[in-house]
């Protein structure tokens, strides 16, 4: 005899839960409680329902300063064998494993037994919390990652400092992404001194073979303003005073970081929203002194930076001198 149909009519045979009052109303699952509740009258209608979520679960309230997942951690493509290994540990020469106390083989996660992992893991973290202090978007710390694991696997750089490595590696991400932060910028988010970070930084993109693209006062303008809360006016201006002081190569030597700061202080002392050399210096991570002789540079040519539809409110003649 053929049971087929039977079972395909199986489930036609169950019961169907519904409200008496509103039979026509769907119902809504409460996965946590397991009841089915009329979302017309609020009648719990089905209890014990079997919860067919994810089985996922942490203990973040208990006392151990861990966070336990019963599912474990997610991949980590950059780790030898995704971080997910798991291997036995054997005797002497792999002839016997080794059994704990209930005679059972012991088994071990790799990640204890690698200490190349183990370094990794530390400077990818490391690497993720300086890109939350900086409010980095993730694809620039998986680019620190990537360098990161290529600098490790070369060895070029043995003895010096894994937090130095990551952090120059963070800066060599930020600028070829296109997002480029200073070296103040970094050294102010990691435990390396900014002399530190630059020495690594040149000695990453001679053993990778790569470089990155030369940062212009562009790159840090909008970022600088937005902080100073300037108007896009001023921003503009600024953008258009740092550029020609370039072209007619008013500011030789001096680096697109304090130009834009001199730019930002030259244009916003034009305008209504005026701000002091220790505001922008504070802000662009320059000395006062560094501004003041960009701008003691730029002064003097200042009739031709500003762009022609600039409004000013502090005619170029009332302008400050230094």
């Amino acid at each position: 005899m053929d049971n087929k149909p039977a079972f395909r009519n199986y489930r036609k045979l169950q019961p169907q839960i519904f409200c008496t009052e509103h039979p026509d109303a769907p119902l809504v699952e409460d996965y946590h409680a397991g009841d089915m509740i009329c979302p017309e009258c609020g009648l719990v209608v089905g209890d014990r329902v079997v919860d067919v979520g994810t089985e996922w679960r942490t203990f973040s309230n208990d006392k151990s300063d861990k966070d336990p997942s019963r599912v474990g951690a997610s991949e980590n493509p950059l780790l030898e064998g995704g971080d997910l290994s798991t291997m036995i540990a054997t005797g002497v020469g792999g002839s016997e494993g080794v059994l704990d106390e209930h005679g059972k083989p012991m088994y071990r996660n790799r990640r204890t037994l690698n200490s190349s992992d183990r370094a990794l893991i530390n400077a990818f973290r490391e690497i993720g919390q300086m890109g939350d202090r900086l409010n980095l978007p993730r694809m620039i710390a998986d680019r620190a990652n990537t360098l990161f694991k290529q600098v490790h696997e070369g060895k070029a750089l043995k003895g010096r400092s894994n937090d130095a490595i990551a952090s120059a590696c963070m800066y060599i991400a930020c600028r070829q992404e296109g997002v480029p932060r200073t070296f103040k910028e970094i050294c102010a988010v990691s435990k390396i001194s900014k002399k530190e970070i630059g020495r690594v930084f040149k000695l990453i993109l001679k053993n990778l073979e790569t470089n990155v693209e030369l940062i212009t006062t562009g790159d840090f303008m909008s970022r600088f303003c937005s902080n100073l809360s300037l108007p896009n006016s001023v921003q503009k201006a600024a953008t258009h005073i740092a550029r020609k002081a370039v072209d007619l190569d008013l500011t030789p030597g001096r680096s697109p970081i304090s130009v834009a700061a001199a730019a930002i202080y030259m244009a916003s002392q034009a305008s209504a929203d005026k701000k002091s050399q220790k505001e922008i210096g504070d802000i662009a991570g320059v000395a006062e002194v560094t501004i003041r002789q960009s701008y003691k540079l730029m002064y003097p040519k200042a009739h031709l930076l500003f762009p022609e539809d600039f409004d000013f409110v502090t005619p170029i003649e009332q302008l400050p001198a230094q």
